[in-house]
Protein backbone atom coordinates (compact mmCIF):
# COMPACT_ATOMS: atom_id res chain seq x y z
CA UNK A 1 0.00 0.00 0.00
CA UNK A 2 1.63 3.58 -0.75
CA UNK A 3 2.93 5.59 2.39
CA UNK A 4 0.66 8.07 3.10
CA UNK A 5 0.15 12.13 2.81
CA UNK A 6 -0.64 14.84 5.32
CA UNK A 7 -2.46 18.20 3.90
CA UNK A 8 -2.59 20.65 6.49
CA UNK A 9 -4.04 23.71 5.57
CA UNK A 10 -6.21 27.07 7.02
CA UNK A 11 -6.75 30.48 6.64
CA UNK A 12 -4.55 32.47 7.43
CA UNK A 13 -3.02 33.48 11.09
CA UNK A 14 -4.64 30.41 12.50
CA UNK A 15 -1.23 28.63 13.82
CA UNK A 16 -0.21 26.40 10.94
CA UNK A 17 3.29 26.90 10.99
CA UNK A 18 3.09 26.10 15.08
CA UNK A 19 1.60 23.37 14.35
CA UNK A 20 3.56 21.81 11.79
CA UNK A 21 6.63 22.41 13.50
CA UNK A 22 5.12 20.44 16.25
CA UNK A 23 3.82 17.55 14.67
CA UNK A 24 7.68 17.49 13.01
CA UNK A 25 8.99 16.93 16.76
CA UNK A 26 6.35 14.33 16.90
CA UNK A 27 6.37 12.28 14.27
CA UNK A 28 9.23 11.58 11.38
CA UNK A 29 7.79 13.95 9.04
CA UNK A 30 9.44 16.19 6.14
CA UNK A 31 7.56 19.53 5.73
CA UNK A 32 6.59 20.97 2.41
CA UNK A 33 5.52 24.68 1.90
CA UNK A 34 2.57 25.09 0.36
CA UNK A 35 2.48 28.76 -0.23
CA UNK A 36 2.38 31.23 -2.83
CA UNK A 37 4.28 33.97 -1.76
CA UNK A 38 6.60 32.59 0.38
CA UNK A 39 8.63 30.50 -2.41
CA UNK A 40 10.18 34.19 -3.00
CA UNK A 41 13.06 35.43 -1.63
CA UNK A 42 13.16 38.35 -0.12
CA UNK A 43 9.33 38.12 0.40
CA UNK A 44 9.73 37.55 4.06
CA UNK A 45 7.61 39.83 6.17
CA UNK A 46 4.37 40.12 4.23
CA UNK A 47 4.20 36.43 3.65
CA UNK A 48 4.66 35.63 6.98
CA UNK A 49 7.82 33.03 6.52
CA UNK A 50 9.22 31.98 8.99
CA UNK A 51 12.54 32.79 10.35
CA UNK A 52 15.97 31.20 9.67
CA UNK A 53 15.88 30.05 13.40
CA UNK A 54 13.13 28.06 13.08
CA UNK A 55 13.39 26.69 9.23
CA UNK A 56 17.35 25.02 10.85
CA UNK A 57 14.95 23.43 13.60
CA UNK A 58 11.98 22.99 11.21
CA UNK A 59 12.85 22.82 7.83
CA UNK A 60 10.26 23.47 4.79
CA UNK A 61 10.35 22.46 1.47
CA UNK A 62 9.39 25.35 -1.36
CA UNK A 63 10.46 28.14 0.73
CA UNK A 64 12.43 30.31 -1.14
CA UNK A 65 12.96 28.80 -4.56
CA UNK A 66 12.58 31.85 -6.45
CA UNK A 67 13.55 35.45 -7.22
CA UNK A 68 9.99 37.97 -6.30
CA UNK A 69 10.94 38.46 -10.64
CA UNK A 70 9.68 35.04 -11.86
CA UNK A 71 6.88 32.84 -12.00
CA UNK A 72 5.71 30.18 -9.95
CA UNK A 73 2.52 28.78 -10.50
CA UNK A 74 0.30 25.10 -9.77
CA UNK A 75 1.68 23.29 -12.64
CA UNK A 76 5.63 24.21 -11.09
CA UNK A 77 4.41 23.54 -7.54
CA UNK A 78 2.92 20.16 -8.21
CA UNK A 79 6.08 18.74 -10.35
CA UNK A 80 8.24 19.61 -7.49
CA UNK A 81 5.80 18.47 -4.52
CA UNK A 82 5.41 15.15 -6.24
CA UNK A 83 8.88 14.92 -6.13
CA UNK A 84 9.49 15.76 -2.55
CA UNK A 85 6.83 13.28 -1.95
CA UNK A 86 8.56 10.57 -3.36
CA UNK A 87 11.88 11.73 -2.15
CA UNK A 88 10.37 11.98 1.50
CA UNK A 89 8.60 8.49 1.07
CA UNK A 90 11.78 7.23 -0.30
CA UNK A 91 13.66 7.94 3.07
CA UNK A 92 10.55 5.93 5.02
CA UNK A 93 9.27 9.39 6.09
CA UNK A 94 5.85 11.13 6.52
CA UNK A 95 5.75 14.22 4.20
CA UNK A 96 3.10 17.14 5.82
CA UNK A 97 2.29 19.63 3.14
CA UNK A 98 1.26 22.79 5.16
CA UNK A 99 -0.15 25.84 3.88
CA UNK A 100 -3.11 28.33 2.83
CA UNK A 101 -2.78 28.12 -1.04
CA UNK A 102 -5.79 26.05 -1.30
CA UNK A 103 -5.55 26.41 -5.43
CA UNK A 104 -2.41 24.42 -4.61
CA UNK A 105 -3.65 22.13 -2.51
CA UNK A 106 -6.59 21.46 -5.04
CA UNK A 107 -4.18 20.89 -8.13
CA UNK A 108 -2.51 18.51 -6.11
CA UNK A 109 -4.85 16.44 -4.99
CA UNK A 110 -7.23 16.59 -8.19
CA UNK A 111 -4.33 16.81 -11.09
CA UNK A 112 -4.09 19.73 -13.42
CA UNK A 113 -5.00 19.69 -16.91
CA UNK A 114 -2.65 19.35 -19.93
CA UNK A 115 -3.70 23.15 -21.29
CA UNK A 116 -2.05 24.33 -24.23
CA UNK A 117 1.27 26.13 -24.38
CA UNK A 118 1.87 29.38 -23.21
CA UNK A 119 1.79 31.70 -26.61
CA UNK A 120 4.12 35.39 -26.31
CA UNK A 121 2.21 37.14 -28.60
CA UNK A 122 -1.28 35.81 -27.40
CA UNK A 123 0.18 36.78 -23.47
CA UNK A 124 1.32 40.07 -24.02
CA UNK A 125 -1.53 41.36 -26.14
CA UNK A 126 -3.81 39.98 -23.09
CA UNK A 127 -1.33 41.76 -20.46
CA UNK A 128 -1.79 45.05 -22.37
CA UNK A 129 -5.51 44.51 -22.29
CA UNK A 130 -5.51 43.88 -18.33
CA UNK A 131 -3.11 47.09 -18.11
CA UNK A 132 -5.40 49.38 -20.25
CA UNK A 133 -9.01 48.07 -19.26
CA UNK A 134 -8.61 46.16 -16.05
CA UNK A 135 -9.04 42.90 -14.01
CA UNK A 136 -13.18 43.60 -13.90
CA UNK A 137 -13.75 44.33 -17.19
CA UNK A 138 -11.31 41.58 -18.54
CA UNK A 139 -13.53 38.92 -16.56
CA UNK A 140 -16.34 40.32 -17.99
CA UNK A 141 -14.91 39.01 -21.02
CA UNK A 142 -14.33 35.75 -19.89
CA UNK A 143 -17.84 35.66 -18.96
CA UNK A 144 -18.85 36.32 -22.07
CA UNK A 145 -16.69 33.12 -23.66
CA UNK A 146 -16.94 30.92 -20.62
CA UNK A 147 -19.52 32.14 -17.98
CA UNK A 148 -18.64 28.74 -16.28
CA UNK A 149 -15.36 29.37 -15.14
CA UNK A 150 -15.68 33.16 -14.83
CA UNK A 151 -18.27 32.12 -11.84
CA UNK A 152 -15.39 30.36 -10.07
CA UNK A 153 -12.42 33.31 -10.77
CA UNK A 154 -12.56 36.19 -8.55
CA UNK A 155 -13.08 39.45 -11.28
CA UNK A 156 -9.72 40.57 -8.94
CA UNK A 157 -7.69 37.46 -10.23
CA UNK A 158 -5.55 38.84 -13.22
CA UNK A 159 -3.76 35.91 -13.04
CA UNK A 160 -5.90 33.19 -13.56
CA UNK A 161 -8.74 35.91 -16.03
CA UNK A 162 -5.53 36.03 -18.32
CA UNK A 163 -4.64 32.37 -18.53
CA UNK A 164 -8.47 31.32 -19.15
CA UNK A 165 -8.37 34.26 -21.96
CA UNK A 166 -5.07 33.00 -23.29
CA UNK A 167 -6.39 29.35 -23.50
CA UNK A 168 -9.86 30.52 -25.31
CA UNK A 169 -7.14 32.32 -27.85
CA UNK A 170 -5.01 29.67 -28.73
CA UNK A 171 -8.01 26.76 -28.89
CA UNK A 172 -11.10 29.28 -29.88
CA UNK A 173 -13.14 27.17 -27.11
CA UNK A 174 -14.23 27.78 -23.67
CA UNK A 175 -11.46 27.64 -21.02
CA UNK A 176 -13.74 24.97 -18.86
CA UNK A 177 -14.22 22.66 -21.71
CA UNK A 178 -10.58 22.49 -22.26
CA UNK A 179 -9.85 21.64 -19.20
CA UNK A 180 -12.27 19.16 -18.92
CA UNK A 181 -11.07 16.80 -21.93
CA UNK A 182 -7.46 17.22 -20.14
CA UNK A 183 -8.00 16.48 -16.49
CA UNK A 184 -4.54 15.60 -15.06
CA UNK A 185 -4.38 12.69 -13.06
CA UNK A 186 -5.07 12.35 -9.28
CA UNK A 187 -2.49 12.55 -6.31
CA UNK A 188 -1.43 8.47 -6.23
CA UNK A 189 -1.62 7.98 -2.54
CA UNK A 190 -3.33 7.74 0.45
CA UNK A 191 -4.47 11.01 1.88
CA UNK A 192 -5.55 12.82 5.61
CA UNK A 193 -6.58 16.62 5.27
CA UNK A 194 -6.25 18.29 8.37
CA UNK A 195 -7.75 21.58 8.94
CA UNK A 196 -7.36 23.98 11.05
CA UNK A 197 -9.95 27.06 11.82
CA UNK A 198 -11.36 29.05 15.12
CA UNK A 199 -15.00 28.55 16.06
CA UNK A 200 -15.50 32.04 16.94
CA UNK A 201 -14.61 33.99 13.94
CA UNK A 202 -14.30 37.51 15.83
CA UNK A 203 -10.61 35.36 17.55
CA UNK A 204 -9.80 34.50 14.05
CA UNK A 205 -10.25 38.83 12.58
CA UNK A 206 -8.48 39.77 15.90
CA UNK A 207 -5.40 37.68 15.22
CA UNK A 208 -5.72 39.18 11.53
CA UNK A 209 -5.74 42.32 12.92
CA UNK A 210 -2.32 41.99 15.24
CA UNK A 211 -0.86 40.25 12.41
CA UNK A 212 -0.63 42.69 9.89
CA UNK A 213 0.47 45.60 12.25
CA UNK A 214 2.98 43.26 13.46
CA UNK A 215 4.16 42.87 9.98
CA UNK A 216 4.37 46.77 9.57
CA UNK A 217 6.44 47.10 12.43
CA UNK A 218 9.02 44.55 11.43
CA UNK A 219 9.29 46.96 8.45
CA UNK A 220 6.54 45.41 5.79
CA UNK A 221 6.98 49.35 4.01
CA UNK A 222 10.71 49.28 3.92
CA UNK A 223 10.66 45.32 2.58
CA UNK A 224 8.47 46.49 -0.38
CA UNK A 225 10.58 49.56 -1.10
CA UNK A 226 13.52 47.40 -1.47
CA UNK A 227 11.10 45.40 -3.96
CA UNK A 228 10.43 48.12 -5.81
CA UNK A 229 13.88 49.58 -5.88
CA UNK A 230 15.15 46.26 -7.43
CA UNK A 231 12.69 46.05 -9.87
CA UNK A 232 14.00 49.72 -11.26
CA UNK A 233 17.13 48.72 -10.92
CA UNK A 234 16.53 45.95 -13.13
CA UNK A 235 14.61 48.02 -15.99
CA UNK A 236 11.52 45.94 -14.92
CA UNK A 237 7.95 47.10 -14.04
CA UNK A 238 6.75 45.81 -10.74
CA UNK A 239 3.34 45.33 -12.04
CA UNK A 240 4.40 42.62 -14.36
CA UNK A 241 5.50 40.89 -11.03
CA UNK A 242 2.92 38.28 -10.15
CA UNK A 243 4.63 37.79 -6.64
CA UNK A 244 3.37 41.59 -5.62
CA UNK A 245 -0.35 40.81 -6.33
CA UNK A 246 -0.66 38.95 -2.91
CA UNK A 247 -2.80 40.36 -0.28
CA UNK A 248 -0.42 42.67 2.04
CA UNK A 249 2.23 43.32 -0.84
CA UNK A 250 -0.49 45.11 -2.95
CA UNK A 251 -1.62 47.83 -0.44
CA UNK A 252 1.55 48.53 0.81
CA UNK A 253 2.54 49.69 -3.11
CA UNK A 254 -0.82 51.88 -2.82
CA UNK A 255 0.57 53.16 0.23
CA UNK A 256 4.04 54.17 -1.26
CA UNK A 257 2.43 55.36 -4.37
CA UNK A 258 0.72 57.88 -2.30
CA UNK A 259 -2.97 56.22 -2.62
CA UNK A 260 -4.24 56.51 1.29
CA UNK A 261 -2.23 56.88 4.81
CA UNK A 262 -0.06 54.86 6.98
CA UNK A 263 -3.67 54.62 9.08
CA UNK A 264 -5.22 53.55 5.95
CA UNK A 265 -2.84 50.87 5.13
CA UNK A 266 -2.95 49.49 8.26
CA UNK A 267 -7.15 49.30 7.95
CA UNK A 268 -6.79 48.17 4.04
CA UNK A 269 -4.38 45.01 4.64
CA UNK A 270 -6.15 43.94 7.60
CA UNK A 271 -9.23 43.83 5.24
CA UNK A 272 -8.26 42.20 2.35
CA UNK A 273 -6.17 39.39 5.09
CA UNK A 274 -9.51 39.02 6.16
CA UNK A 275 -10.98 38.44 2.59
CA UNK A 276 -8.50 36.29 1.80
CA UNK A 277 -9.05 34.00 5.12
CA UNK A 278 -12.93 34.14 3.78
CA UNK A 279 -11.83 32.59 0.82
CA UNK A 280 -9.62 29.91 2.35
CA UNK A 281 -12.66 29.14 4.87
CA UNK A 282 -15.17 28.78 1.90
CA UNK A 283 -12.47 26.10 -0.30
CA UNK A 284 -11.88 24.30 2.76
CA UNK A 285 -15.79 23.33 3.99
CA UNK A 286 -16.34 21.61 0.10
CA UNK A 287 -13.73 19.51 1.01
CA UNK A 288 -14.88 15.85 1.77
CA UNK A 289 -13.29 13.93 4.40
CA UNK A 290 -11.29 17.04 5.86
CA UNK A 291 -10.91 16.32 10.01
CA UNK A 292 -11.32 20.05 11.28
CA UNK A 293 -9.32 21.48 14.36
CA UNK A 294 -10.43 23.99 16.41
CA UNK A 295 -7.09 26.35 16.40
CA UNK A 296 -6.64 26.28 20.10
CA UNK A 297 -5.67 22.92 21.38
CA UNK A 298 -5.47 21.67 17.81
CA UNK A 299 -1.94 19.43 18.25
CA UNK A 300 -3.82 17.34 20.98
CA UNK A 301 -6.59 16.58 18.44
CA UNK A 302 -4.65 16.29 15.51
CA UNK A 303 -2.18 13.76 17.39
CA UNK A 304 -5.05 12.06 18.60
CA UNK A 305 -6.07 11.61 14.94
CA UNK A 306 -3.19 10.76 14.08
CA UNK A 307 -2.71 8.22 16.23
CA UNK A 308 -5.39 6.26 16.04
CA UNK A 309 -4.89 5.58 12.18
CA UNK A 310 -2.76 2.50 12.29
CA UNK A 311 -1.35 3.23 9.17
CA UNK A 312 0.64 6.15 10.61
CA UNK A 313 1.71 4.34 13.62
CA UNK A 314 5.21 3.67 11.82
CA UNK A 315 6.21 7.59 11.85
CA UNK A 316 5.53 8.07 15.48
CA UNK A 317 8.07 8.90 17.27
CA UNK A 318 9.42 7.38 20.76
Amino acid sequence: MPLPVIFLMGPTATGKTDLAAALHDAYQTDLISVDAVQVYRGMDIGSGKPGAAFLRKHPHALIDIRAPSETYNAAQFCEDALGLIAESHARGRLPILVGGTMFYFAALEHGLSELPGGDAAARAEIAREMEELGAAAMHAKLREVDARLAGTIRPSDPQRISRALEIHRLSGRPPSEVMAENAGAPLPFPLVKLGLFFGERKKLHARIETRFQKMLERGLVEEVRELLASAEAAGESPQNWASLRAVGYRQTIDFLRGEFSGEELHARGAAATRQLAKRQLTWMRRQPELVWLEAEGALEKARAHLDAREELAEFRRG
